[in-house]
C-alpha cells in the first residue's frame, strides 16, 4: 500500500526521514522525535500513541510523510479543543480517539507535511479517507508553515483555525544595549530596572551547550522542568531521560542557560535553535527571585540571539507580558478534519468568529509593543 502508518520512527532510517525535511528545524528531526519515543515521553499510557504516516511512490520509494500520534485527550498540543470534545461527550459522540499531525508538547509553527507537494497531498487524501476505517473521529494538524497550508486549503471539510503568538524579532541590533535604545523610553527604563533586580540579587548567568552539560547538570535542568509542572499539581510531559538522550543524539542545537547565585544554581531555561532562530522551551527555578523569569526566559535569549546573529527568537506560546518586551504577535495556523458532519458544520460556524476575535486581538495587541515611533 502506497501509505503506511508505522508505531515508532525506528521503522524509517533516519538518513530517509531527515531527507524529507524542508528546513534543519531541530523539532522535526529524526533524532528529536525518536528521543520522545525511546524515552517513555510518548507512547506506553501517555495518550500519545506514535502513528506516523508514510507515502511511498510506485518504485517502493518514501515520497511523503507526517509525523502523528492517536490521541486519547487533547492535553499537551497548545490548540485548544477540549470544548469540542466536551461537546460531543454531552452529545453521544466519540471525540477520542483522535488522530494529530504535530510535535508533541510543542508549539512551534514548522512542516507537518514532509516531502514533495503532489506525494504530501496524496497522503492527506488517503489519509482522510482512511479515518473511519481506522476508528477515528478526526484529524488535526498543528501549528503549519505555508507550504502545508497550500496542501490543504480550501480542501473539502478542512477547517481551518488561526491563533496568536509572540515572537521577538532581530532588527539588526549590534548588541542588547542597541535593543534598548530602540523602545520608548519608559519601557527602556523599566527593561533596566527589570535587570538591575536580578543582578541585585547576586545572580549571574552562565550558556552551555548540549556537550558542555554533566549528568548532574542535566539532573539540575531537569528538577527545575519538573517543577514548573509540580507546583501546579501536574506530572511533567517529558521524561528525564529524553534530556539525556536528546544530548547524545544532537548536542549542537541545544543551548542552555543556567542561573547562579552566589555560585549555586537556583533557574535555567532550556532552548534548541536551528540556522536563524532560538526557540526557548522550558524554564525553571528551584526558588522565587524577583523578575528571575523575565531575565532568565526573555532577556537571555534576546541577548544571546543578537550575538549570535539570530534572526528571530521564539519563546514559547501564550503570555502577553512579551508584548511590553517586544515580542509581537504572529498569527498561527492549525487544520481540523472532522468526520462527524454536525460537528464539522458546529465547528465551522465557532471557529468564524474566533478568528475575527483573533485578528483583532492581534492588531490591538501591536498597538503595545515597546518601540519607539520616530
Amino acid at each position: 500500500m502506497p501509505l503506511q502508518c508505522i508505531a515508532t520512527l525506528h521503522q524509517v532510517p533516519p538518513s530517509d526521514w531527515d531527507a524529507l525535511l524542508p528546513s534543519p528545524q531541530p523539532f522535526l528531526r529524526h533524532a528529536f522525535l525518536s528521543a520522545l519515543e525511546d524515552s517513555g515521553s510518548v507512547g506506553g499510557r501517555t495518550g500519545w500513541q506514535p502513528a506516523h504516516r508514510l507515502w511511498f511512490d510506485e518504485h517502493g520509494q518514501l515520497q511523503a510523510a507526517m509525523p502523528a500520534y492517536v490521541k486519547q485527550h487533547s492535553y499537551g498540543e497548545y490548540v485548544f479543543d477540549h470544548g469540542w470534545a466536551d461537546a460531543c461527550r454531552r452529545a453521544g459522540i466519540a471525540y477520542y480517539p483522535k488522530l494529530l499531525g504535530a510535535i508533541p508538547f510543542s508549539p512551534v509553527g514548522g512542516a507537518r507535511l514532509l516531502g514533495d507537494r503532489q506525494g504530501c497531498a496524496s497522503l492527506i487524501e488517503a489519509l482522510t479517507t482512511a479515518l473511519h476505517e481506522e476508528g477515528l473521529s478526526s484529524l488535526h494538524v498543528n501549528f503549519t508553515q505555508p507550504a502545508c497550508d497550500e496542501v490543504l486549503q480550501g480542501r473539502e471539510n478542512w477547517l481551518e483555525r488561526i491563533g496568536c503568538q509572540y515572537h521577538w524579532s532581530n532588527r539588526g541590533y549590534r548588541d542588547f544595549q542597541d535593543f534598548l535604545d530602540a523602545l520608548a523610553s519608559r519601557k527602556r527604563k523599566q527593561m533596566r530596572k527589570e535587570r538591575e533586580q536580578v543582578a541585585g540579587q547576586g545572580i549571574e548567568f552562565e550558556w552551555l551547550g548540549g556537550h558542555e552539560l554533566s549528568e548532574a547538570q542535566w539532573d539540575f535542568v531537569y528538577h527545575c522542568y519538573a517543577n514548573t509542572y509540580h507546583v501546579r499539581g501536574q506530572a511533567p510531559y517529558l521524561t528525564r531521560a529524553f534530556f539525556s538522550l536528546l544530548a547524545e543524539r544532537m548536542p549542537e542545537l541545544i543551548r542552555v542557560v543556567l542561573a547562579h547565585q552566589h555560585g549555586r544554581p537556583v533557574a535555567m531555561a532550556f532552548s534548541l535553535l536551528d540556522g536563524d532562530t532560538l526557540y526557548g522551551r522550558y524554564w525553571g527555578c528551584l526558588a522565587e527571585f524577583d523578575r528571575l523569569h523575565f531575565e532568565t526566559c526573555f532577556y537571555q535569549g534576546i541577548a544571546w540571539a543578537i550575538e549570535a546573529g539570530l534572526a528571530r527568537f521564539d519563546a514559547g506560546a501564550q503570555g502577553e507580558h512579551k508584548l511590553i518586551r517586544g515580542f509581537e504577535p504572529v498569527i498561527t495556523r492549525s487544520w481540523h478534519y472532522l468526520c462527524h458532519p454536525g460537528l464539522r458544520e458546529a465547528v465551522a460556524d465557532y471557529l468564524q468568529q474566533e478568528r475575527i476575535d483573533v485578528l483583532a486581538y492581534a492588531e490591538q495587541a501591536a498597538q503595545h509593543l515597546p518601540y519607539r515611533h520616530d
